[in-house]
């Protein structure tokens, strides 16, 4: 059963000051501005298959701690490159309740236990011997009008869900959302590393689709930009306030025309080095941030991942199946270039975000304190959990203050963890506002503003929403 008072501070004074906080902080709604739950859940509206598909098998947090543990990804119906996807739903349940202990102590357990509670009213902990129990109740639950995914929209009071999406993506799905009439805002956001990143897995494809889905023509860099320009324009379209962009590295550049041609022929060719293609990317990020200020965009970057590190996982199962590691990241000098371009104007809003925690005191707090177009984006990834949170809060607060970050997103494909992870970053900022206030570094009715600002408003503020 869920403690009332989890991750509030163990001080009484704070405690009751965090608890008050959290009382508003609760029925606030849910903006999730950036993650990658599937558009097609919420234009069919379908009833989700089982509870295995749901719970484990989107989940890169899940799989990937049973697979360091011994448990094959095959096991748990992972789908194959192959197409392969042949596990018993059931059985996959077993295999993840007989390991459900390797989960203690992680964010993972608590956004699992705040499902199973608040969704299904699972109270008992997770065990072999329930599994079966859980299985039913979850499956049951599945196939009623309130389990379906519009109605779970509803039910967890979101305002607001992004998705991600390729610049090769017809959007088919958001277009029959807006014409089903259903009035939930579900958004795309621009993602173009399948046509910048030239390691990218059928780049020169990518590249050729890209000029005959845009009319452009691709073979000079001008009609490459334009082609982008074309994407990005279809997108604000169908509603999308954002572009992502998942880079190694916060490398920028600023090439002059002359230079970027030869970079983009040299690229095109598809015989550049690995020297190229990292300035070609570095590049990408200057001009993606001088379109972000022609059409008002706003521009994340998710730096930091070496992708794909198990190349058995890769050739197996593909992208993006809790391979990806961590690596440290320099961001002062690497964005330079375009801090010098861009960074003084104030139609740019720049949310830098990180996997290497050292830099947040050192190299991000102080940029987004002192750069009108940067904003710091919350704890990402390995990150996203009570102890990242807050020393996220730690960190940062004290060069950037609150107002140069961008409130909380769940990053998430398992759509039934939104509300989880949510009520954990609410319930951390309430933490370390009450523990302001009880040590006098802040003032109540200040800390009530700050609460509200944090979880709606700052993130209404930087996505345009």
């Amino acid at each position: 059963m869920l403690d009332e008072n989890r991750l509030f501070p163990s001080d009484s004074a704070a405690r009751s000051v965090a608890a008050k906080l959290y009382e508003t902080a609760r029925k606030l709604p849910i903006i999730s501005p950036h993650g990658h739950t599937d558009p097609r859940w919420f234009a069919e509206d379908k009833a989700f298959p089982n509870p295995s598909a749901l719970f484990i098998t989107p989940d890169h947090y899940v799989f990937r701690m049973l697979y360091s543990q011994g448990v094959s990804l095959e096991s748990l119906g992972v789908p194959q490159v192959d197409g392969k996807e042949s596990s018993d739903p059931r059985e996959v349940w077993r295999i993840f309740a007989k390991h459900y202990y390797l989960f203690r102590g992680t964010p993972t357990r608590l956004w699992l236990d705040y499902a199973f509670e608040k969704q299904f009213g699972l109270k008992d902990r997770l065990s072999p011997d329930n599994a079966d129990a859980y299985y039913d109740i979850i499956d049951k639950a599945l196939q009623t009008p309130a389990f379906r995914p519009r109605a779970l929209y509803k039910q967890f009071n979101i305002e607001v869900l992004s998705t991600t999406d390729t610049p090769l993506d017809t959007l088919e799905f958001h277009k029959a959302i807006k014409e089903s009439g259903w009035k939930a805002r579900i958004l795309p956001t621009f993602r173009p590393d399948s046509v910048i990143d030239a390691e990218y897995a059928g780049f020169i494809q990518n590249i050729e689709k890209l000029g005959a889905i845009s009319g452009e023509h691709i073979g000079t860099f001008k009609g490459y930009l334009n082609a982008l320009r074309n994407r990005r324009a279809f997108f604000k379209s169908m509603g999308a306030t954002a572009t992502d962009h998942g880079h190694l590295t916060a490398l920028t550049a600023d090439l002059d025309a002359g230079a970027a041609e030869a970079l983009y022929q040299r690229i095109l060719s598809g015989k550049s080095s690995p020297e190229d293609q990292q300035l070609f990317q570095a590049q990408m990020l200057t001009e993606m941030a001088g379109m972000s200020v022609e059409d008002g965009f706003t521009m994340q970057l998710h730096p930091g991942s070496v992708r794909n590190h198990n190349k058995l996982v890769y050739e197996k199962f593909g992208r993006d199946k809790g391979a990806d590691m961590p690596s440290p990241t320099e961001y002062v000098r690497a964005l330079r270039p375009l801090l010098d371009k861009y960074g003084n104007d104030t139609r740019l809003t720049f949310i830098l975000f990180t996997l290497d925690e050292t830099t947040f005191s050192r190299e991000l707090a102080p940029l987004a304190g002192h750069y009108p177009a940067l904003r710091l984006g919350p704890p990402w990834w390995f990150h996203d959990s009570p102890e990242g949170m807050m020393r996220f809060r730690e960190q940062a607060t004290e060069t950037a203050g609150f107002y140069n970050t961008v409130g909380f997103n769940d990053d998430t494909r398992a759509f039934l963890s939104i509300p989880a992870r949510h009520d954990v970053a609410r319930r951390i900022d309430c933490a370390f506002l009450g523990r302001l206030v009880a040590e006098g570094r802040l003032d109540e009715d200040e800390a009530f503003e700050v609460i509200e600002d944090l979880t709606v408003n700052l993130v209404r503020k930087a996505y345009k929403l």
